[in-house]
């Protein structure tokens, strides 16, 4: 029998406020910390670390983060970090940023600590950078030894960043559930190489159980400003539990056709989990999923606003050219959509998406009459 493997970050410290104590969860990381950061991320979060860490003995050397996570971009910083000796990596940002800290850390051995801004995706808390062509277009998952070192999660700054954020991270939450059931009834091994252990299949299910519970009252707080613990709780299931329960669950139809979707142009600005959330449909299309659990999904999603129908995404005039080539590239060999307890085509996760479409334009037309 093959060994149940499970992964998680060394340290988890989420609340509000604990940016601004930054330095007290650093033991054991050296004191010379190369930072990868965005423009704005410098103007919102470097007077918080200034004040943290004045009159220290830290030094903080920043590197701007110019967009994607592709290999240029790790060789640019792994060089960097190099350059400044440094003796820690930290991530400061969203979902591409995290992933090229972690990709850094691994091409220097060094430890990483990864900063979330916004709870936009599933990424920080995984052993797992996906790798990007310059152009944005997938290109690979890089797999790493290890989780983050640690992931400091500041509620008050997350519940500053624009709710639409906030919605995309519950999408790639939602599919963590339905995609590591799909592993379990497969067989299938989990991102780690090894079986899903109950406790990793048992995170998944609590995504979408709190997602429920939840995720409007956390949609509604952060809209009014405010951090509640509907935002608390929101927040950690975005960034933990689904990070723990994708990798060590294990991925399924979902985001292997998300990845697919990096093909077709007009969806490039859509967030990652907000592609996943329609994706996360067309896999229950495909597994013929009871109705009334589809229908649970369509009713979520439109209360939170993730899209439902490629008109959501602005695409209303699908090219079915790129469709097929979407479909396509989610089926290539060793993709997670072959994960499901079922041989998956090309044809198939076509006409799923054009299912799904078809189900989301109802659903709105059924909203309109009640």
């Amino acid at each position: 029998m093959m060994s149940k493997v499970l992964k998680s970050p060394s340290k988890y410290v989420q609340g509000p406020g604990v940016l601004g104590e930054f330095d007290q969860y650093l033991q054991g990381m050296g004191r010379r910390l190369l930072v990868i950061i965005s423009r704005s991320g410098v103007q919102r979060i470097c007077p918080t670390l200034e004040t943290c860490f004045a009159g220290k003995d830290y030094q903080l050397h920043y590197e701007i983060f110019s967009g994607e996570c592709s290999q240029s971009q790790i060789d640019r910083l792994t060089a960097a970090a190099a350059g400044q000796q440094s003796t820690a990596v930290v991530g400061i940002g969203g979902g591409k940023i995290l992933d090229t800290a972690k990709a850094v850390a691994h091409e220097t051995g060094l430890p990483v600590v990864i900063v979330p801004t916004v709870a936009s995706t599933d990424s920080p808390c995984s052993s797992l950078s996906v790798i990007y062509r310059d152009s944005g277009e997938f290109e690979r998952y890089l797999f790493l030894d290890a989780c983050p070192d640690m992931v400091l999660v500041d509620t008050a700054v997350i519940a500053k960043a624009p709710v639409s954020l906030l919605v995309a991270g519950m999408g790639d939450a939602m599919a963590t559930w339905f995609e590591a059931r799909a592993c379990r009834a497969s067989g299938s091994n989990n991102q780690t190489g090894g079986k899903p252990t109950r406790a990793a299949t048992g995170l998944a299910a609590m995504c979408w159980e709190y997602l429920r519970r939840d995720g409007l009252r956390a949609k509604q707080a952060v809209e009014a400003g405010a951090c509640t613990e509907a935002v608390e709780t929101i927040v950690e299931v975005n960034t933990y539990l689904s990070s723990v329960g994708f990798e060590s669950g294990g991925l399924a139809a979902a985001h292997a056709i998300q990845k697919g979707f990096t093909f077709i142009p007009e969806l490039h600005d859509l967030y990652h989990g907000c592609k996943v959330a329609f994706c996360t449909l067309a896999q229950l299309v495909m597994e013929d999923a009871p109705r009334t659990e589809v229908e649970e999904v369509l009713d979520f999603c439109c209360q939170v606003g993730l899209p439902v129908c490629f008109a959501d995404m602005g695409w209303p005039d699908i090219d079915h050219g790129l469709l097929c080539l979407a479909a396509e590239k989610a089926c290539v060999p060793g993709a997670t959509i072959h994960h499901m307890p079922f041989p998956v085509t090309p044809d198939m996760v076509y006409n799923a998406l054009l299912a799904a479409d078809a189900m989301g334009r109802a659903w709105h037309r059924r909203e309109e009459r009640t």
